[in-house]
């Protein structure tokens, strides 16, 4: 599905997506992924909300967001909340949704001009 055909001037948006990839200003990434609001996108080596770990989060911690939306898959599964405790303590907010939810809600928040982060999953 297309999302949106212009790209703010150095801000990341999510063009499109599928079951398997999304498309981040025009290019195409296959598999997890990590959409800071600007700079490039990293892979993250995340198959399923069952394989996360804290270390997960504090590699998002890094990237210095406001706000997370975690996107788990095609349906809508929640990380235990004992793994996002870095992303807590500094007071980031995580908003959990289904990966084709997260991928409008993170191009609604960046437009916005927030410091969002979206944390991508693509498997069920």
């Amino acid at each position: 599905m297309k999302l949106q055909a212009d790209r703010p001037e150095g801000v990341n948006v999510i063009n499109a997506y599928t079951h398997q990839s999304v498309s981040i200003n025009g290019q195409e990434h296959l598999g997890s992924v990590l959409v800071p609001p600007s700079g490039a996108p990293v892979p993250w080596p995340v198959a399923s909300i069952a394989d996360l770990s804290e270390a997960h989060f504090e590699q998002i911690l890094l990237m210095d967001p406001e706000l997370v939306v975690l996107g788990s898959g095609s349906t809508l599964k929640f990380a235990p909340p004992a793994l996002m405790k870095a992303l807590m303590q500094k007071r980031i907010g995580v908003e959990t949704m289904d990966t084709p939810a997260a991928c409008r809600t993170y191009n609604i928040l960046v437009g916005e001009g927030r410091r969002v982060v979206a944390a991508l999953l693509f498997q069920a």
